[in-house]
């Protein structure tokens, strides 16, 4: 029987759980971000949101170690609830990580038309006001299918390429960091919240998970860990990515108030820079982890089994990778437009698996210790859920994000029971 290949080692699990976390969007919500809470606001939202979800990656390490399935929180809840709970668990799980490659794939041609202006020419039509440029399209589409081959021809190739990405952003955002720091004024940091403290850092801080999701792909390629990796390094590149990304957030929000007004444009062109391999490792995370779920599916009979295909020579989910390319170019005709409602989506469907996940170990688990932490798992995803289905929290769910949750169901609902009867199976 083929099995994926087994090649990734801790430096690859982190590279792919930071890259999967830190995009391009803290650099196109940077104003956002301060405009919520100010300096301050922003910087202790985010130190503070990576200190919440340190409970939910200790539930994703214990489960990775119980079980290494590219399932993920599929195949967690599976362990005590019905099988129908357990795929749409799934199901709305890929969401999450599906809907950035769209998303990446339009914003590589928004951020290459800032540093080549002429790329912003040729409309081909509008949707919602926003121009769809045949030059940004063609760049997107070329992002798509490179980043597919990639993929295709082996998770050594993707490995390697998300850690040339990630070292890139981490060395030249900290050169953009020092600039900040020598350039910049403390003046700017002023005022130092947008409102009142503990308003000014809710504000933010119900946006964190957005920026957050990420550290939870490790599992989905626990399979593809090398013959000699050891179990407790899936927690280490969880808890790592965790860190790292907050502190990345942190900084970054600190380096864009401090630095303002430096009267220099090399930062400038240096961030632009730095966020064009951000969107290059964010983009190739999430596609390694919404294939990796795709074919879990097709593994277990939850959908049609086709998608269990693993290529011969390169041991990789040759049709999930095949189906999330062709997806990916599909959205990318749409325009940036048409996926906000969907990216929010993603957003609170993330908080749902962190949700299924906290839930499932704190029901199976024994140990007094590990519980208590699973309960606190489950006390942060509520919170988090809440924040975008409860109408009193700002930033709720509007009627376009309900339709694109509902849409997004209904796909799900029509491949799992239009798979063929023989290959019925459940998770």
């Amino acid at each position: 029987m083929i099995q994926l290949a087994r090649k990734l080692r801790l430096r690859d699990y982190f590279a792919l759980a930071f890259g999967t976390m830190i995009g391009v969007g803290w650099l196109v919500l940077m104003d956002d971000w301060l405009g919520r809470g100010g300096p301050f606001g922003a910087m202790l939202a985010f130190g503070i949101g990576g200190v919440l979800l340190l409970p939910v990656g200790y539930v994703y390490g214990e489960w990775v170690k119980r079980l290494p399935d590219a399932a993920g929180e599929a195949a967690y809840t599976a362990e005590v609830f019905p099988p129908i709970v357990s795929y749409f668990t799934g199901w709305i799980m890929l969401l999450a990580y599906f809907i950035v490659c769209p998303w990446e794939a339009v914003a590589v041609g928004k951020l290459a038309g800032y540093l080549i202006p002429s790329l912003n020419s040729m409309e081909l039509y509008r949707i919602e006001g926003q121009p769809v440029f045949l030059p940004r399209l063609l760049l997107g589409i070329l992002l798509t299918l490179f980043l597919g081959v990639l993929n295709y021809r082996g998770i050594r190739g993707s490995a390697t390429f998300q850690g040339w990405a990630t070292t890139t952003v981490l060395v030249l955002f900290a050169i953009v960091a020092l600039g900040s720091a020598t350039h910049g004024s403390v003046r700017n940091m002023h005022p130092g919240f947008s409102a009142a403290p503990l308003v000014s850092i809710l504000l933010v801080l119900q946006i964190v998970p957005y920026f957050m999701t990420g550290f939870e792909s490790v599992p989905k390629v626990a399979e593809e860990a090398h013959k000699e990796f050891r179990s407790q390094g899936f927690f280490r590149a969880i808890v790592l990515a965790l860190f790292v990304g907050s502190a990345f957030y942190v900084a970054a929000a600190t380096a864009a108030a401090f630095g303002q007004a430096m009267g220099t444009q090399w930062p400038v062109h240096l961030i632009l820079i730095a966020a064009m391999f951000g969107l290059f490792q964010c983009f190739n995370g999430n596609f390694v982890a919404a294939s990796r779920l795709l074919f879990s599916f097709g593994r277990r009979g939850t959908i049609p089994t086709r998608f269990a295909e693993i290529h011969p020579r390169f041991q990789t989910p040759s049709t999930a990778i095949i189906g999330v390319t062709v997806a990916t170019l599909a959205g990318l005709f749409l325009g940036d437009a048409l996926l906000v409602p969907v990216t929010e989506v993603g957003s609170m469907a993330s908080a749902c698996g962190w949700l299924a996940a906290s839930l499932s170990l704190f029901l199976i688990e024994s140990r007094l210790r590990v519980r208590f932490v699973a309960a606190l798992g489950v006390f942060v995803a509520l919170l988090l859920i809440a924040m975008k289905l409860v109408p009193k929290f700002p930033g709720h769910f509007t009627g376009a994000e309900w339709i694109a949750l509902a849409v997004w169901l209904l796909l799900g609902a029509a491949m799992h029971w239009n798979r063929p009867a023989p290959t019925r199976r459940t998770f």
